[in-house]
C-alpha cells in the first residue's frame, strides 16, 4: 500500500510514513471544521475502487482550501476498514458484505457517509476454457483477488457455502487479467462496479466468457439476503461478452472517527455535486443518488451526512 496524491502533488509516501506521521489521521481534528490532511483509502491496480476513489479525492481537494488530500492503494474493502479502524485513513470505500462481517467496537468510530454504487461478481474465463459452470472450477487454479479484498472476502464464502475445491491464488484486478491471458490461472473472480477496467482491457485483448451465476446468487442472497441481491452483468458491458446473471453487492463510502459534522457535510455535499462529472469517467457513479444514500445497512450514517440527507430529502 502507498499513498499518493491526487492531483498536481506528486509527493509519494509510504504505509509507514503515514504511520510514523505527527498525528494520526482520523484522531487529532474532532474540534476543526477542516483538517488539514484528509487519507482516502481507495483500492488496488485496475479496480474500480482505486478509481474513483481518486476521482472523489479530487473532487475534495479542489474543494477544500487548506486540507491536503491524498489517496491511498490498498487491496480494498478489507484494508480499508483496518485502515480505518486503526485511524490511518480519514475516508474509504467498503462493500457491505465486508462491513457486516467485521466487528466494530465504539472506539473505532466508524460510520458512513453514504452507499454509492453497487459491485457485481465476475467469474470470468477465457472463450476456449472448458468452463460452464461454477462446479467446474474443482481443482482448478483461480484467482480469488488480492489478500483483504472484498473479493477475496466474498469468493471465500461463495467457497465456505458451494463446497468448491480450487486452488486459490490471491492477485489483484490487473495482475489478474495478466494472469489469465497468459494462461497461469484459469480463471478470475472480480467483485467490482461495471465495467472494471482490468476486465475490459482483457476483452479487448482476448476472447473471454463471464459464467452464469444464477444458481451461485440463489444460495448467496438465502444466506445473506442485507448483503447479496440477485442482478446481471449487462451484454454491453465488455466488448464480445453476452449478458450474465450473477449478483450484486452495495458499497459504502466509510469515515473513520474525529471528523466534525461539518466537514463530513461538505464531504457528502462534494461528492453528491460532482456524481456527474464522476459519472463521466467512471459509469458506476450513476447510481449515486439521494434515496440509495441513505440505504447503508447497519452501517450508520455519520451525524453529518445524517444532516444533508435530510436537507435534500427528496420532495
Amino acid at each position: 500500500m502507498h499513498l499518493r496524491a491526487p492531483n498536481r502533488r506528486k509527493a509519494l509516501f509510504t504505509l509507514a510514513g503515514l504511520v510514523a506521521g505527527a498525528g494520526a489521521p482520523g484522531c487529532t481534528h474532532k474540534s476543526e471544521p477542516e483538517p488539514d490532511r484528509l487519507v482516502v483509502a481507495t483500492g488496488p491496480p485496475g479496480a474500480v475502487y482505486r478509481e474513483i476513489g481518486g476521482e472523489i479525492a479530487l473532487l475534495l481537494d479542489e474543494r477544500l482550501d487548506r486540507t491536503e488530500v491524498e489517496t491511498v492503494e490498498t487491496g480494498a474493502s478489507r484494508d480499508n476498514l483496518s485502515l480505518l479502524q486503526e485511524g490511518r485513513a480519514h475516508l474509504g470505500l467498503a462493500n457491505l458484505d465486508s462491513i457486516l462481517a467485521t466487528e466494530f467496537s465504539k472506539e473505532h468510530d466508524i460510520s458512513a457517509i453514504g452507499r454509492l454504487y453497487d459491485s457485481f461478481v465476475h467469474l470470468v474465463v477465457l472463450r476456449e476454457a472448458p468452463i460452464g459452470a461454477l462446479s467446474d472450477l474443482d481443482g482448478l487454479r483461480v484467482s480469488v483477488g488480492e489478500v483483504n479484498s472484498g473479493t477475496e472476502f466474498t469468493v471465500t464464502q461463495i467457497i465456505e457455502k458451494t463446497g468448491l475445491q480450487m486452488e486459490e491464488v490471491r492477485l489483484d484486478q490487473a495482475t489478474s487479467a495478466e494472469a489469465l491471458a497468459q494462461g497461469s490461472i484459469d480463471a478470475m473472480f472480480s467483485l467490482t462496479g461495471l465495467p472494471t477496467p482490468a476486465i475490459t482491457d482483457l476483452a479487448e485483448a482476448r476472447e473471454i466468457r463471464l459464467i452464469d451465476l444464477a444458481d451461485t446468487a440463489e444460495v448467496m442472497t438465502d444466506v445473506s439476503p442485507d448483503a447479496y441481491f440477485p442482478a446481471s452483468i449487462p451484454a454491453t458491458t465488455y466488448h464480445g461478452v453476452p449478458a450474465r446473471p450473477t449478483f450484486s453487492v452495495p458499497n459504502l463510502l466509510l469515515c473513520g472517527g474525529g471528523l466534525s459534522d461539518d466537514f463530513v457535510h461538505t464531504v457528502i455535499d462534494t461528492v453528491h455535486r460532482g456524481a456527474p462529472r464522476l459519472a463521466s469517467r467512471r459509469p458506476e457513479a450513476a447510481q449515486i443518488n439521494v434515496r440509495t444514500g441513505i440505504s447503508t445497512g447497519i452501517m450508520p450514517l455519520h451525524p453529518g451526512a445524517a444532516e444533508w440527507y435530510r436537507e435534500h430529502k427528496p420532495a
